[in-house]
C-alpha cells in the first residue's frame, strides 16, 4: 500500500510539474518535471518489485524473490543519472548559448511549495514502512523522493532569484535557473551515487557494515562453540542469510552438537532475523583429556569402549578399556579391530610424550555389543526363592560395607539357560562414583561365589534418600 501510495503521489507531482514547465519555461521546472517523470518510473518499478519480492521461495528460487528489489533500484540509478546528463547539458546550453524567457509567477512558486510538501510526506512514509518491513527499495525509495524536498527547493529559489531580475532589472539573475538546475543534477547525481553503491552492494552479496563482526562475535562467546572459523552474510530484499562455520568439541554427542546449532541460530536471530546454516567442524578442545580422545578414535571407527583406565609404572603408560564388537563377530575380526584400534591410541600425543623410551601398553577387553534379546524360560518359583536368598545374603554383608544399606528389588530370571539376577542397592549418595563402583563389583563377586548357578549380576546402586 504504501508503494501503491507513492505511485499515486508521483502522478499528482508529475502533472503539476509538467503545467508549470509549459507555463514558466523555467529549465529548473522542467529538470524537476523529468525527475518527477523518473520517480514515477521507478515508483512503479518499487512496487512492482515489493510484489514479486514477497513471493516465498520455490523450486526455481530456493533464496526467494528479494533480490528482485535490488534490480529495480539499479534500474532506478541508471534513470537518475540519465536525467542528470540530460539536465547538465542543457543547463550549460543555456548559461553559454542560448536564452530562454522565463516566466516565474508566484502561482508556479506555489505550486512548487505544495509539491515539496507532498514529496515531505511521501519519502517519510515510505521510511516508517521500509523500517517496519525491512525494503530496500522501499527504503531507497524514501531517500530518492526525501532529496526531492531539496531539489524542488533549489528550483524554488531560482524562479525567485529570475522573478527579482526581471522586476528590478537585474539581468545577471537570468542566469539563476540553469544554475539552480546544475544544483537540482547535483543532487541527482549524489542520489544516484548512493543508491547505485548500495544497489551493487546486494546485487553482489556486500555484507552490511559491521554485522559479520557482530555475528562472529556474538557466536563465539556461547557455551560449546571453541572458535567462530567463517561467518558469510548475504541479503535479499529484507530477508537475510547467515552461513556460519563454527568449531565444535570432537567429543561431544550428536544431541550437543545439535543443541549447539540451535543456540547459534537463536543468538543470530537475536541480531538479525535472518535463515541461519550452521556448519560444524570437530576440533580438540585445549587441554582434551586423554580419556575423551581415546573414546572419539573409537566413535570414529564406529567402536564403543567403557570402563578406560591408565595408570603409570616406572615411566611406562598402561591403558585398559572394555571394546564392544557385534555379537555375530568373529575373533580374528574382533581382534584386529582391537589392534587397529590400540595402534591408533599409541600415536596420541599424550600417550607418545608420557613414556620414558618404553612404548605405552594398550590392552583391550573384547565383548560383546549386546543386540540380542534373550528369551526367559518359566520355573518362576525355584527364581523367586533364590532372589530371597540373595537379597538375604546381600543384607547380610552390611557390616562388612558399612556404606550399604540395604538390598531390594532383586529379579532372578533364567534366559537361555543361563540364570541373570538384577537387584537394587542403596548407598551413601556422598560417595563418589568410582568408590561405588569398586563396591558394586566386589558384592557381584561375592553373590557368584556363593551362588555359582548365576551366570551374571548386575547391582544398581541408588542413594539412600531416594529410597
Amino acid at each position: 500500500m504504501a508503494a501503491l501510495g507513492s505511485v499515486g503521489s508521483a502522478f499528482v507531482l508529475l502533472g503539476l510539474k509538467v503545467f508549470l514547465t509549459a507555463s514558466t519555461g523555467s529549465l529548473g521546472v522542467l529538470s524537476e518535471a523529468l525527475h518527477s517523470g523518473l520517480d514515477l518510473i521507478a515508483a512503479i518499478l518499487t512496487w512492482l518489485s515489493v510484489r514479486i519480492s514477497d513471493r516465498p521461495a520455490d523450486k526455481g528460487h530456493t533464496y526467494g524473490h528479494g533480490k528482485i528489489e535490488s534490480f529495480s533500484a539499479f534500474v532506478e540509478t541508471g534513470l537518475l543519472l540519465a536525467t542528470s546528463v540530460y539536465i547538465i547539458v542543457e543547463a550549460f546550453v543555456r548559461l553559454l548559448y542560448r536564452q530562454v524567457h522565463l516566466q516565474p509567477t508566484i502561482l508556479a512558486i506555489l505550486i512548487l511549495c505544495v509539491a515539496m510538501g507532498i514529496d515531505v510526506m511521501r519519502s517519510r512514509a515510505l521510511a516508517r514502512v521500509a523500517r517496519e518491513f525491512p525494503s530496500e527499495a522501499l527504503e531507497a525509495d524514501a531517500l530518492h523522493f526525501s532529496t526531492d524536498v531539496w531539489s524542488t527547493f533549489v528550483v524554488i529559489l531560482g524562479m525567485g532569484a529570475v522573478w527579482i531580475g526581471q522586476r528590478f532589472d537585474a539581468a545577471w539573475l537570468q542566469q539563476a535557473d540553469p544554475i539552480a538546475a546544475l544544483f537540482v543534477a547535483a543532487i541527482v547525481i549524489w542520489v544516484g551515487a548512493h543508491l547505485g553503491r548500495r544497489t551493487l552492494d546486494g546485487l553482489l552479496d556486500a555484507a552490511p557494515a559491521g554485522l559479520q563482526e557482530r555475528v562472529a562475535t556474538a557466536v563465539q562467546g556461547l557455551d560449546g562453540v571453541l572458535s567462530t572459523e567463517r561467518v558469510r552474510i548475504r541479503r535479499a530484499g529484507n530477508q537475510h542469510f547467515v552461513d556460519v562455520t563454527i568449531s565444535v568439541p570432537r567429543s561431544a554427542s550428536f544431541e550437543q552438537v545439535h543443541a549447539i546449532s540451535d543456540a547459534v541460530e537463536r543468538r543470530v536471530g537475536e541480531i538479525v532475523p535472518a535463515d541461519v546454516m550452521v556448519h560444524m567442524e570437530p576440533r580438540a578442545a585445549a587441554g582434551e583429556h586423554l580419556f575423551d580422545s581415546i573414546r572419539v578414535i573409537a566413535g570414529r571407527r564406529g567402536l564403543s569402549v567403557h570402563e578406560i583406565s591408565a595408570d603409570q609404572l616406572d615411566g611406562r603408560l598402561f591403558i585398559e578399556m572394555h571394546l564392544e564388537v557385534p555379537d555375530q563377530l568373529g575373533l580374528r575380526e574382533a581382534h584386529r579391530r582391537a589392534t587397529e584400534l590400540e595402534e591408533e591410541i599409541r600415536t596420541l600425543p599424550g600417550v607418545a610424550s608420557s613414556t620414558q623410551g618404553q612404548p605405552p601398553a594398550v590392552y583391550i577387553h573384547i565383548e560383546p555389543l549386546g543386540t540380542h534379546i534373550a528369551y526367559v524360560d518359566g520355573q518362576r518359583g525355584v527364581l523367586a526363592g533364590l532372589a530371597h536368598g540373595i537379597e538375604n545374603y546381600i543384607n547380610s554383608l552390611s557390616a562388612e560395607y558399612p556404606v550399604l544399606v540395604n538390598c531390594h528389588e532383586v529379579h532372578v530370571r533364567e534366559a537361555e539357560h543361563r540364570i541373570l539376577a538384577s537387584c537394587h542397592c542403596a548407598m551413601d549418595g556422598n560417595l563418589p562414583i568410582t568408590q561405588i563402583h569398586d563396591i558394586t563389583a566386589a558384592l557381584e563377586l561375592r553373590v557368584k561365589e556363593k551362588f555359582p548357578q548365576v551366570a551374571r549380576v548386575n547391582i544398581h546402586p541408588e542413594p539412600v534418600e531416594e529410597r
